[in-house]
C-alpha cells in the first residue's frame, strides 16, 4: 500500500556551524559530493513557473552552470516554460538526491542570458542536439512523431558538412538570481534538518533553521 511506504533518513545531519556562510559554496560543495556519490543525473533539476491564470507548472531541466549570480539553463524561448518566464520572471528550482537524503530548494528571479552566451553553448553541444532544437517546435502540438523525423532529416542534410549550426534565435539560456536557498537533510523520525539563507537589502545572507 502507497502509505506504508516508509524509508528512515539517517545518513547525515545538518548543523549551523556545517554550512559555509556563502550559500554559493556551500550548494558547490553538496553539488560535488553529489557527483562523487555518482548520484544519477545529479544537474537534474525541477523547474517550477507560473502560468498566465496563476496556476502552477513544473517539469525537470538540466542546470548548466552556476556561480555566485546564480543558476543556468537552458531551453526553446517559445516553449510553455519559456513564454510562463517571459511573462512572469519569478520560478523556484528543485534538487533532489534521494540516494543522500538530500534536497535543495531555491527561489528567485530570472533572466535571460546574453545572446553569446546562449550562442557559446548552443555550439558546444553535440550536433545531434543542436539539429534537434532546430527540428522540435517545442510544446506545440504535432501530428506524429514523423514531423520531428523529417524535419531531422531535413537539417542533417542542409548541415551536413558544418560542424556547428547558427543558434536559433529563440533558444537560449535563462538565470535563475536566487533570493532564498534552503538546504535540507533528512534526519529519522521525520525531524529533518532545514537551514535556509534568505536574501536580505544589503546583499547579505541571513541564515535559519526551519521546522521540519
Amino acid at each position: 500500500m502507497i502509505q506504508d511506504l516508509r524509508e528512515n533518513y539517517d545518513l547525515a545531519k545538518l548543523e549551523r556551524e556545517d554550512l559555509n556562510d556563502d550559500p554559493f559554496i556551500q550548494f558547490k560543495n553538496w553539488f560535488d559530493y553529489a557527483v562523487e556519490q555518482k548520484v544519477t543525473e545529479p544537474n537534474a533539476m525541477t523547474l517550477a513557473t507560473v502560468t498566465a491564470d496563476g496556476s502552477p507548472s513544473a517539469r525537470i531541466v538540466l542546470l548548466k552552470g552556476f556561480d555566485e549570480n546564480g543558476f543556468i539553463f537552458y531551453t526553446n524561448y517559445n516553449s510553455h516554460k519559456g513564454k510562463e518566464l517571459q511573462r512572469n520572471p519569478n520560478a523556484a528550482l528543485v534538487f533532489c538526491w534521494l540516494d543522500l537524503h538530500k534536497q535543495i530548494r531555491i527561489e528567485g528571479k530570472v533572466q535571460k542570458l546574453s545572446p553569446q552566451q546562449s550562442t557559446d553553448y548552443f555550439q558546444r553541444r553535440p550536433k545531434g542536439s543542436q539539429i534537434g532544437a532546430w527540428a522540435s517546435p517545442q510544446s506545440t502540438v504535432i501530428e506524429n512523431r514523423e514531423v520531428l523525423e523529417e524535419n531531422t532529416k531535413a537539417l542533417k542534410e542542409k548541415y551536413a558538412d558544418a560542424e556547428r549550426l547558427p543558434r536559433p534565435d529563440h533558444w537560449g539560456g535563462f538565470l535563475v538570481k536566487p533570493t532564498m536557498i534552503e538546504f535540507w537533510q533528512g534526519r529519522t523520525s521525520r525531524l529533518h534538518d532545514r537551514l535556509r539563507y534568505t536574501l536580505e537589502g544589503g546583499g547579505e545572507w541571513k541564515i535559519e533553521r526551519l521546522a521540519p
